[in-house]
């Protein structure tokens, strides 16, 4: 008989609030301990905090960069781990640090407020925090743009075999990748675009949510660039993104998070966004939504965190 495998929470139904906590590990080997030791204990952090309200859903997916996962765990190492690949076409996707990756839901801010602090107070003093975005549900999962953002998310079995490795990588079971992007908008531009223009853009209605025609829909398209065929099946991944903001900064965003049984399924996408299918027609929200971070990670089974122990301490002489 073999173990069951338990994934992270990757296909989590969608909730109103969200961190976004990205940190880089420093060269204390005090912090490799940490980290090792708090893997052991997310579950145990998770209940701990999340029973007070059961029903708020909270939640947390961690999350591994190429060179951390070398760092804290060595060999075997999951087949497709990599760095985010820098992509410069008629606009840039830029790579940026990141060791670690927490994605913390509920449907309120408070519990992800709560655990994002428990687990500083762990690892804080070992490790900088490169990028912390507090995310909010707008209206009707609409984004700042005014549209509504992973209309096209599988659900289900289907998120599932979108998301989780399977025999392809048989060491990494139920792991999944995940690659986050910040985007800011500049909204006085979008909105200086008539509706009409930004739906042939997104490639679906403004207020209906409804996908236009494939006739209708110009080669630049959001929803068709970002459209992946193999074999003639398409391959899907599963977005959670949220929207952010500081209105007196002037500062709007979408946080894009994809998660995915292989990076290469979301590469494809950006690719096709930032240089272009066929290079030169590039995706045009990008004229008005600059990307200023890009992070790859490997989210390793929920099992495998378990498993994880500190080091034994050093004998003292």
């Amino acid at each position: 008989m073999t173990d069951t495998v338990v994934s992270q929470p990757v296909t989590a139904k969608l909730t109103h609030a969200a961190i976004f906590l990205v940190v880089t590990l420093g060269p204390d080997p005090g912090g490799d301990e940490a980290v090792r030791e708090l893997c052991g204990d997310m579950a145990s952090l998770l209940r701990g905090i999340g029973f007070r309200h059961p029903d708020r859903r909270l939640s947390c997916v961690m999350g591994f960069g190429s060179a951390a996962w070398d760092r804290l765990f060595g060999t075997p190492r999951p087949a497709s781990l990599h760095p985010f690949r820098e992509l410069q076409g008629v606009h840039h996707a830029p790579s940026t640090p990141g060791d670690l990756l927490f994605h913390i839901r509920a449907t309120h801010m408070d519990l992800c407020f709560e655990l994002a602090s428990e687990v500083m107070s762990r690892i804080g003093s070992h490790v900088t925090t490169v990028d912390e975005v507090h995310g909010f549900k707008y209206f009707d999962e609409r984004d700042l743009l005014g549209f509504v953002d992973g209309t096209e998310n599988p659900v289900g079995q289907d998120a599932a075999t979108a998301t989780m490795i399977g025999e392809e990588d048989p060491a990494f079971t139920g792991g999944s990748y995940v690659i986050v992007q910040k985007y800011l908008h500049d909204l006085k531009a979008w909105n200086a675009i008539p509706v009409e223009r930004q739906e042939k853009i997104i490639g679906r209605r403004k207020l209906s949510d409804v996908e236009l025609r494939e006739a209708d829909k110009p080669s630049y398209a959001h929803n068709v660039l970002t459209n992946i065929e193999e074999n003639g099946e398409q391959l899907q991944i599963v977005r959670d993104n949220m929207p952010f903001g500081e209105v007196g900064k002037g500062e709007f965003g979408t946080y894009f998070i994809g998660y995915a049984r292989s990076p290469a399924r979301i590469e494809r996408m950006l690719v096709n966004m930032f240089i272009g299918n066929p290079p030169g027609n590039h995706d045009r929200i990008l004229d008005v939504s600059k990307a200023v971070t890009g992070t790859l990670f490997f989210v390793p089974s929920a099992t495998f965190l378990a498993s994880v122990v500190p080091p034994p301490p050093t004998a003292g002489p």
